[in-house]
């Protein structure tokens, strides 16, 4: 199997444990894996995959980083704050949708110092062209990290999660992991494929790409990279987007409140308040055995959970 460099940024492995209440609640073993808790900012999967961009835009000597999302992107914020730490400088050119008050991720950015750059545009083609046009204004290649983070190099950063959690020898009958842009669900379940046999990854979608397409490309894209032939399973996707991206669902607010009131932990309303409902979705229509280990991973995000407006 191929090699590659990747630099220290999360503090790694995170903690992972059983929820004794929700367990209760939903007639299972319901586990979590609190990748919010990797010690940058607010913590998110996303630091698992700048360990390896990060690294090879160091090692190809790249001084300027620029990436992409929606207005209150837990992506972009962990981009700045990661190449800030590494001396890289980093730029957002984020879609002018959603939120774009200084409010949630916004602040952070504000506070780290961050150029955020507003798109009013739908097409991630031409934000990757004003990222080249802005590069060349500022005299400097770009180094370019897609939305998420989410290609077969940042998607090691998971299959690196699920040899984390096969260490722990706690046996998992099922993973479930929010699929936002892809790269997580596809490091995920190409994770659990190589070091987890047996388990059977769930990847609630919060968002309304063509995920059956996007998590098998990078699938395949991440096992040619890594040298490596296995056979790749068909993913196992969830409609849990709800009203639209990065909008609170009524199934995702019962989830984040069941959480919080129960095992004391934030969710969020665009990642992983969908996710956890897509988790509780299939426990109530009895997919889960009394006896099964379940296990969600907690991929961050709470940023985005105050740039909401909530009713008193």
């Amino acid at each position: 199997m191929n090699s590659f460099d990747k630099i220290q940024l999360g503090l790694f492995p995170t903690p992972m444990y059983r929820l004794d209440n929700i367990s209760r609640i939903l007639g299972t073993n319901i586990w979590i894996k609190r990748d919010d808790l990797c010690g940058v900012a607010l913590g998110g999967n996303k630091v698992r995959k700048l360990e390896y961009l990060l690294a090879d835009a160091k090692n190809k000597g790249y001084e300027l980083v620029m990436t992409t999302g929606q207005a209150q992107s837990n992506h972009a914020m962990l981009t700045a704050a990661c190449a800030l730490r590494l001396g890289l400088e980093p730029v957002l050119v984020l879609k002018k949708r959603g939120v774009t008050a200084c409010k949630g991720n916004q602040i952070l950015n504000k506070l780290m110092g961050v150029k955020v750059i507003f798109a009013d545009t739908d097409s991630y083609e031409f934000i990757y062209e004003e990222m080249d046009r802005i590069a060349a204004e500022m005299g400097k290649p770009v180094y370019k990290i897609p939305c998420g983070g989410s290609n077969a190099l940042g998607a090691l950063g998971y299959v690196d999660c699920m040899k984390e959690i096969a260490a722990s020898g706690v046996h998992f009958d099922h993973v479930v992991a929010a699929c936002g842009s892809g790269g997580t669900a596809a490091g995920v379940i190409l994770g659990a494929q190589l070091h987890l046999p047996g388990t059977h990854v769930i990847a609630p979608m919060v968002d309304s790409d063509p995920f059956d397409e996007i998590v098998p490309r990078i699938m395949r894209e991440a096992v040619e990279l890594m040298g490596i032939e296995t056979e790749l399973p068909v993913p196992d996707l969830i409609d849990m987007c709800g009203p639209g991206y990065s909008v609170p669902s009524e199934d995702g607010n019962e989830a984040i409140e069941l959480m919080l009131r129960n095992e004391g932990i934030v969710l969020d309303t665009c990642y992983t308040g969908k996710a956890f409902a897509g988790l509780v979705k299939r426990a109530r229509e009895g997919c889960f055995k009394p006896s099964d280990n379940v296990l969600f991973i907690h991929t961050g995000g709470a940023g985005g959970l105050f740039a909401q407006d909530w009713e008193a």
